[in-house]
């Protein structure tokens, strides 16, 4: 029996499953099919149990740190295996409220994996066994991504690791090797590494988190050091080897090769779209050299009823970035104006937290912009002192000309949480007197932004700004 819908969502993460809801919430029947679980990789490999663990982890860390407040009660032990069915647990209460979502909005979900036939029609494998005929007016492709291997280090589950096996480690290992410095690697190194596991990060290029400004990285790297975790950068992993009871990773270093010795090996290089086996090349669907999903700005593919979003479209691969574009694909497919996507802002969740919307200063510069630039420590702020997280800063990056705030970004204690209403000042074109004259309530973290922007404009209220003058030679 074939079944009938509107629309076809392959995909259910941030960006499928909020599409499914918001065509519900406009009048059309989705069907969302995903050969894992409901909420993709982010709810439950990814974004959220790692947040939930770096949370966990931060417990007996801050517990060592609040001896100098007069507390000397710090945790002895920890009972990992208890903490991640916690994780566990949580998880699965939000894939099933994922479920009840999409079920209310008159959407169904099938358990297994779909490839297209023609451009209305598709085959579903479905998990449990067996297969349905699904015909559709329109399809949303949400596949997302999946992590890049590199030679000799294939994850077994055993020894090397990739970011899901290493959220579901039972113990705490005595001593892991991150092969990445980015976002994944430096997250889940730092979780390890304030449990008191030996961190080794290897980094092929010169810097960590090689995409953000090295201002912005630095009190990360700062941290790191604090933390005993060893950096090595322009560095490559060359080979792995069982030794003793444990493992040993050779890594070719500036100064020579180098073993280390460790329990585990965590995988962290990035990710590539998961763009194969669903039967695009025989519709004509047009990919990049990566194997992205070349979409419009409604996110249309090349095939005029099948829309793409999230990962599997291109860069940055991020949940809010894919729901965003979900909402988008919905409206498209039911007639309405698109609004505008707006500004994706990002945030690494490392210690201290990073955040950014908008332009750099590097980018602004490269683009010929004249800017302001105005930062505000969090040393200077008394909320940061009162709960002793002073390292970092907020940034702010604005048009010379109009005062207009082209980016801004946090590095410091809960800066993901702070970034909002950037987001809003970047969106709507804010300037820095906008935000200098909005009263923050005292005493928070938000002060930074409007602090920042004070900076900028060159009158900071608790920061002594220093006028170097030109030298004069006689």
């Amino acid at each position: 029996m074939t079944i009938r819908t509107d629309v076809l969502v392959v995909g259910g993460g941030p960006g499928g499953y909020v599409a499914a809801i918001k065509l519900g919430q406009l009048g059309k029947k989705a069907l969302v099919v995903d050969r894992d679980k409901l909420g993709g990789e982010c709810l439950n490999y990814g974004c959220i149990p790692s947040k939930a663990l770096i949370h966990a982890a931060s417990h007996p860390y801050k517990s060592q740190k609040s001896k100098a407040a007069g507390f000397d009660n710090p945790v002895h032990a920890v009972d990992w295996a208890k903490v991640v069915a916690w994780k566990d647990q949580m998880v699965g209460g939000f894939v099933k409220n994922v479920g009840v979502l999409v079920k209310g909005n008159k959407g169904d979900t099938i358990h297994g994996a779909a490839r297209f036939t023609t451009a209305r029609t598709a085959v579903v494998e479905k998990a449990d066994g067996g297969s349905e005929d699904v015909e559709f007016s329109h399809a949303i492709i949400a596949t997302g991504s999946e992590p890049i291997g590199i030679p000799g280090f294939a994850v077994d589950g055993v020894n090397v690791l990739g970011s899901k096996e290493s959220l579901d480690l039972s113990k705490i290992p005595a001593g892991l090797v991150v092969i990445g410095g980015g976002v994944i690697g430096l997250e889940i190194g730092i979780i390890f590494a304030k449990l008191g596991t030996k961190v080794t990060v290897v980094e092929f290029t010169d810097s960590l988190l090689p995409v953000i400004e090295k201002d912005v990285v630095a009190p990360v790297a700062r941290n790191l050091t604090k933390l005993g975790v060893e950096v090595l950068l322009s560095s490559k992993a060359k080979s792995w080897s069982k030794k003793g009871k444990g493992l040993e990773v050779l890594v070719e270093t500036p100064e020579g090769d180098k073993a280390i010795a460790c329990d585990k090996i965590l995988l962290a290089v990035g990710r590539a779209p998961r763009s194969r086996g669903l039967g695009l090349e025989e519709l004509g669907v047009e990919l990049d050299k990566r194997g992205h999903i070349v979409v419009d700005t409604e996110m249309l593919s090349s095939v005029s009823n099948i829309y793409a979003i999230g990962d599997v479209v291109g860069q940055p691969y991020l949940a809010h970035k894919a729901s965003r574009e979900g909402i988008l694909a919905a409206q498209s497919i039911a007639g309405q104006a698109l609004e505008p996507k707006g500004q994706v802002p990002w945030a690494v969740f490392t210690d201290p937290e990073i955040s950014w919307v908008g332009m750099t200063e590097t980018e602004a510069k490269a683009a010929g912009i004249a800017v302001k630039v105005g930062k505000f420590p969090f040393a200077a702020s008394g909320r940061a002192m009162a709960v002793r997280e002073t390292e970092g800063f907020c940034k702010v990056v604005a048009d010379k000309a109009d005062h207009r705030i082209l980016g801004a970004g946090f590095v410091g204690p809960n800066a993901a949480d702070l970034i909002g209403e950037a987001c809003l000042a970047v969106s709507v074109g804010v300037t820095l007197e906008q935000v200098a004259r909005t009263i923050h309530p005292h005493p928070t973290l938000t002060e930074a932004f409007a602090e920042a922007c004070e900076a900028a404009l060159g009158h900071p209220l608790h920061i002594l700004q220093i006028k170097r003058e030109a030298p004069v030679f006689s």
